[in-house]
């Protein structure tokens, strides 16, 4: 991936059409608002979840997507943000995707970068920044601000040694293993033959343990670590 230089002098210029996805609606508010002040941008729709942001790309064409990593919803199948960005790239090829967030752990975001071209921005970066990302992914180059650059320096560094992975207990693995394939807190339960707080208790302590504190997060760094290998 090529690294593009920042300017937040530079303006978009051409007309691009931008569809924006956060589960938070004063983000949404924030960032519409600013975006719209730009000349030549046009936010042609927003959504709040998954499901309503496949809805918004099947019904309003745009040139770019700007969406959150993380935004849980139960009601869909595909409910972490790797298989999300997939789905969308696999639907939608000619779309450019800048995603916002505030993951900040190596791994999930070297996964992220590593499985396609992809923009990211760091949700406490400065407008400018995503401005930037959003007028060089219109012209079809990656970028990745400022945060998401610091945040993958460390693992480059041939003298880093990462963390060893937290040991999860047998039961938290197999929670998290489950959740992993899809299955609901209630199913997991009948599974595994305790009850919903039980199956609730486990996951929250390992999601503690990892360092993670959404669905979302979880799958991510199951898929960067492998944790559920040993």
């Amino acid at each position: 991936m090529r690294i593009h230089s920042y300017n937040k002098r530079e303006k978009i210029l051409v007309n691009i059409r931008i569809i924006l996805a956060d589960d938070h609606p004063f983000v949404l508010l924030g960032v519409r608002a600013a975006l719209e002040m730009e000349a030549g941008v046009t936010v042609v729709d927003q959504a709040t979840n998954p499901v309503s942001l496949i809805e918004r790309l099947r019904s309003t064409p745009c040139d770019v997507l700007v969406t959150d990593l993380s935004m849980p919803d139960l009601s869909f199948a595909v409910n972490d943000g790797f298989n999300l960005v997939r789905r969308i790239r696999g639907g939608w090829p000619q779309l450019r995707i800048v995603v916002m967030t505030t993951l900040t752990n190596p791994a999930i975001l070297r996964a992220i970068v590593s499985d396609g071209a992809v923009s990211m921005v760091g949700k406490a970066e400065s407008m400018d920044e995503l401005r930037h990302a959003i007028m060089l992914a219109r012209d079809g180059h990656a970028y990745l601000g400022r945060s998401i650059i610091e945040a993958l320096a460390c693992p480059h560094d041939p003298e880093y040694e990462p963390p060893p992975t937290p040991r999860l207990t047998g039961k938290q693995v197999e929670v998290v293993r489950l959740l992993v394939c899809g299955q609901s807190i209630s199913e997991i339960a009948t599974a595994l033959g305790c009850d919903r707080r039980t199956v609730t208790r486990q996951k929250r302590e390992a999601m503690a343990k990892l360092g993670v504190t959404n669905d979302p997060g979880l799958f991510s760094y199951v898929r960067a670590y492998g944790i559920l290998n040993f």
